[in-house]
């Protein structure tokens, strides 16, 4: 009995001279893409996979405990999540310059002493 062999779905696309290329937008949705890539050489082939985080996947997790506790169900809780999960990173990357700033003296922070007053 012979075993049966997947060819895997193949795309031919074109390389710019600044060495860009395009994501088949199928290859794209598929494997879940969003703003990064991880790129792997080894035996001859770059392997392009999506970033994936456990931390993240933990707060999707919450978010849709939350939608469901909230009682959203069918397609209005598979939107709201959509439309909660797209907040994410843009209210974190607001975060990370708020502590760049901080770090620079620039904009409203608290200081060491703020918080927990002088050193003795």
């Amino acid at each position: 009995m012979s075993a049966l062999v997947t060819i895997p779905e193949q795309k031919r696309i074109t390389i710019s001279s600044k060495r860009q290329f395009t994501i088949p937008q199928k290859f794209f949705t598929e494997l879940g893409f969003e703003r990064e890539a991880v790129c792997t050489l080894g035996d001859g082939m770059l392997i392009i996979e999506p970033v994936r985080s456990e931390n993240g996947d933990k707060f999707a997790e919450q978010i849709l405990a939350d939608l469901i506790t909230e009682g959203y169900s069918g397609q209005e809780l598979l939107s709201e999540f959509k439309a909660r999960r797209s907040k994410v990173r843009p209210a974190v990357e607001k975060m990370l310059k708020a502590a760049k700033d901080a770090v620079n003296g620039v904009g409203e922070y608290y200081s060491y002493d703020d918080v927990f007053g002088d050193k003795k």
